[in-house]
């Protein structure tokens, strides 16, 4: 059976959250080696043939539910997510997480619980210097893998929106993710926002083990750098797709 994929109503939107002080940091990797790591009934997306996985620090704020107050613990906090990219048969070009960090207990514990995603607490800190993010990311979560971040970036260049066609453009603007829950079910789960204010970015990396903690090892060539100032997102609950 194909992938059954619906448009959400875009009166039905469940939260809203704002991303900023973003880093894409993007790595080249072999299809064939994120293939295992992947539910079979999802293909890897690729770019003239290769893989990409991102690994993506930043800082979450403004998040409420619809028609609810926002909790106090999960308004505002640290994420850092590893990922890739991925193609249903007949469905919309999404998202892929092999982990995603935050410093939000509450927020972890119900990332998991209602959206079947692999959040993981961690101690997690983000400092500003002019343009410079410094930012760090430590795992703590009970039985998971080490995993660390320790780096600085910032922009190095003007705001531009990608072109259609563009790696740029194929890399980031993704407007859904895919999860698995424990019997192998494939969800679904849209977003929204206006096209990504991307800028050229410079990075120094001094301790990078997320992907590692997930099994994968990243070549050791320079990344592919993109920064974010900010950008206002709507989200929709994740809903169950068959696919074949």
């Amino acid at each position: 059976m194909a992938t059954v994929s619906i448009v959400p109503s875009p009166n039905r939107w469940v939260m809203r959250q704002t991303w900023s002080k973003l880093l894409f940091a993007h790595w080249p990797v072999p299809p064939d080696v994120l293939r295992p790591l992947i539910p079979p009934t999802l293909e890897v997306d690729t770019f003239d043939g290769q893989a990409w996985v991102g690994v993506v620090p930043f800082y979450m704020s403004r998040v409420r539910f619809r028609y609810m107050q926002p909790f106090p613990t999960t308004r505002e906090f640290c994420e850092l997510n590893v990922r890739t990219y991925v193609l249903p048969k007949g469905g919309k070009p999404g998202v892929w997480f092999f982990s995603l960090d935050a410093s939000s207990r509450l927020a972890v514990q119900g990332a998991r619980m209602a959206f079947h995603l692999p959040y993981y607490n961690a101690k997690m800190g983000l400092t500003l210097a002019d343009q410079q993010v410094t930012y760090h990311a430590h795992r703590t979560h009970r039985h998971a893998r080490p995993a660390s971040f320790d780096g600085c970036y910032q922009p190095s260049g003007t705001v531009f929106h990608s072109q259609a066609g563009t790696l740029e453009h194929w890399l980031t603007e993704r407007y859904c993710l895919y999860a698995a829950d424990a019997r192998g079910g494939i969800y679904q789960g849209d977003i929204a926002h206006e096209p990504w204010p991307l800028q050229p970015a410079t990075a120094e990396i001094r301790l990078n083990t997320m992907a590692q903690a997930s099994g994968i090892t990243l070549p050791d060539t320079a990344p592919l750098l993109h920064y974010a100032e900010s950008i206002d997102v709507q989200a929709w609950y994740l809903r169950r797709v068959a696919v074949s």
